[in-house]
């Protein structure tokens, strides 16, 4: 059983009330901000029966208007990039903003996560609603979009749906940022990470997939058995991890599958990530630099966070051998994603 409570907030700067909805159970706690369907906050136990807070965040509610790092916010229309911020579609060219680098990232200049979102609850959670319009940051249609949060005893559920009236990529997902040892922990490396894919998606200087699908046999990429994060990054070629690993791919079936396990050692606490989408980025915040203030005065350094974010390949809409990634009208995009929380 959840206990699910409503607060309305009120954000100052922009003269907006904003809801802030806690799912609580007996071993975890959650709460969400309509302002970009935000998870704010994760409180899990560790072996100790100590309870601390994982993800990274904001003590003060105006900080979520401009959150440049995405922590815990459902991104969108489009999550991750696409090569030069365009795309065709039946011959003719889309063209979005460019904002990071060369090409367009995570939906534009004002993607999802700047927007209130509408809330309803529902059995052990709540649904965010928010709708897209026709030419919202260059994208194509009118996009109906929700977003499910439900919590069942240590199971945090994000269902994801949307329905457009014209033909138009869609990719969703949500950008928390993880250390399981506590939020405000300097960094990740006492971390272990399993991620269940045979292959990743190289990138080129700009972070886009060059086409390739490439095994992870052999590689500094093979995280199919767990591997101490910190020995690995040193390893690792470039700052740290912001690829693609391959869960399924095109022909394959679109199944739930299990695709992440991260352990935290010196606590016990363990995320698994189960998803129906056919990628997850798995990124080890090679962009924090400590310049952002976070909850209870900490500030969050490059490596004090992971993220696993479940969602389709970066760039699908320009590679037609990726999975494909446009709705049309009269189909629905759904997907789902479970974050399970443990102690080892």
């Amino acid at each position: 059983m959840c206990e699910v409570k409503r607060e309305a907030l009120t954000l100052e700067s922009a003269q907006r009330s904003v809801e802030k909805w806690t799912l609580r159970s007996q071993s975890v706690s959650v709460e969400i901000i309509s302002l970009g369907a935000v998870i704010t906050s994760i409180k899990t136990l560790d072996r100790s029966g100590h309870t601390a807070d994982i993800v990274l965040g904001f003590d003060d509610l105006g900080s979520y208007l401009t959150n440049p790092r995405y922590f815990g916010a459902v991104v969108g229309r489009v999550a991750n990039r696409i090569a030069k911020g365009q795309f065709v579609i039946e011959g003719k060219v889309y063209k979005l903003a460019i904002n990071n680098g060369p090409n367009a990232l995570h939906g534009g200049l004002k993607g999802f996560d700047k927007y209130v979102w509408t809330c309803e609850a529902v059995e052990n959670g709540v649904r965010l609603s928010h709708s897209s319009a026709e030419g919202d940051e260059g994208y194509p249609g009118n996009l109906k979009v929700s977003v499910t949060y439900t919590l069942e005893e240590n199971i945090l559920t994000v269902q994801y749906f949307a329905q457009t009236d014209q033909t138009t990529p869609v990719n969703l997902t949500n950008h928390s940022y993880f250390n399981l040892a506590g939020q405000g922990t300097p960094d990740i490396y006492d971390h272990e990470v399993t991620i269940s894919a045979e292959a990743y998606l190289p990138v080129d200087d700009t972070m886009i997939p060059t086409g390739e699908i490439r095994p992870v046999e052999n590689s500094l990429f093979d995280l199919r058995k767990p591997v101490l994060l910190g020995p690995r990054l040193k390893e690792l070629p470039g700052p740290g991890f912001d690829h693609n690993f391959c869960l399924w791919v095109p022909g394959q079936p679109k199944l739930e599958r299990k695709c992440a396990r991260v352990v935290h050692p010196g606590t016990g606490r363990v995320l698994e990530v189960s998803t129906t989408q056919p990628g997850v980025q798995f990124y080890t915040s090679n962009f924090l630099d400590g310049s952002l203030g976070g909850k209870g005065g900490t500030s969050y350094p490059k490596h004090s966070a992971f993220c696993l974010e479940t969602q389709n390949w970066p760039d699908a809409v320009n590679q037609p051998q990726f999975p494909e990634s446009l709705l049309r009208p009269g189909e629905e995009y759904m997907h789902t994603t479970r974050f399970t929380f443990s102690v080892a």
